[in-house]
C-alpha cells in the first residue's frame, strides 16, 4: 500500500494524487502540513528533514520526498510505455517538458502570482508585482501554446507525466482573478485536462482554506 503525507490543498500534493489516480494505485493519504500540522514532529522529520510535503512510502520502502522525484519513481515503477516511455530518447522528451514545467510554470506561478492574489490580504496586494510576474509567466505559457499547436498533449501524442507537472497548476491559473493572455491552444488543452476524472477529483478542488482576507 502506498502512503502519502500531505494536505489536499497543496498543489504539489495534488500533482502526486493526480498521478496515483491516473496510474490506478491504491493509496492512503494523511492530512499533513499547514493548518493540519504534523510536519514538525520527530516522526515526520525522520522521514523528511525539510518538514515539507508530500512524502511517500511505497510499502516497506524508505520514504521519498521532493515531488518531481516521487512522480518519476511512480512513473518508472508503475507507468506504462505511453505515460513514461521505456525508450531513453522518448522518455527524455517527457522528462524535459516535465522539468521545464516545474521550473518555468509552477515556480513562476505559485509564489509570484497565486500567493500574491490568494494568500495575501487584498489590502496588502501589490498589483505591479503581480503584473510583472504575469509578464514573466506569460513568456513561458507562449512556449506551451506553440508546443500545443503541434500536438494534443505537452510532450507527445499521449498523456504523460509532463502533463501532470504542467497541468496541475492550470486549474488555479484559470480560476483566480487575474488578466490572462489569449492562448487558445492552452485553453483547449486545459479543457482536455478538465475532462479527466482524476483531475476533477484531485486538482479542480476548493482552495478556500488558503485564502487570506482583510
Amino acid at each position: 500500500m502506498i502512503e502519502i503525507w500531505g494536505r489536499a490543498s497543496s498543489s504539489n500534493v495534488q500533482a502526486l494524487m493526480w498521478a496515483t489516480e491516473e496510474l490506478g494505485l491504491k493509496h492512503i493519504r494523511h492530512d499533513t502540513g499547514f493548518i493540519y500540522g504534523g510536519n514538525d514532529t520527530p516522526e515526520f522529520l525522520a522521514m523528511n528533514p525539510n518538514g515539507t510535503v508530500p512524502v511517500l512510502k511505497d510499502g516497506n520502502s524508505v520514504p521519498i520526498w521532493e515531488t518531481g522525484v516521487i512522480l518519476r519513481y511512480l512513473s518508472e515503477k508503475y507507468g506504462d510505455d505511453a505515460f513514461w516511455p521505456k525508450d531513453l530518447a522518448a522518455r527524455s522528451q517527457v522528462d524535459q517538458w516535465a522539468e521545464w514545467a516545474k521550473i518555468n510554470i509552477t515556480l513562476k506561478f505559485t509564489g509570484p502570482i497565486f500567493w500574491r492574489v490568494v494568500r495575501t490580504a487584498p489590502s496588502q496586494r501589490d498589483p505591479q508585482a503581480i503584473d510583472a510576474a504575469m509578464t514573466s509567466l506569460s513568456h513561458f505559457l507562449v512556449i506551451a501554446e506553440q508546443q500545443l499547436s503541434k500536438r494534443e498533449w505537452l510532450a507527445s501524442s499521449c498523456f504523460t507525466l509532463a502533463d501532470i507537472q504542467f497541468g496541475h497548476v492550470l486549474y488555479r491559473y484559470f480560476d483566480i482573478d487575474i488578466d490572462r493572455p489569449e492562448l487558445p491552444n492552452l485553453q483547449s488543452y486545459y479543457q482536455r485536462l478538465s475532462d479527466r476524472s482524476a483531475f476533477k477529483k484531485h486538482v479542480a478542488i476548493s482552495y478556500d482554506e488558503l485564502r487570506v482576507e482583510d
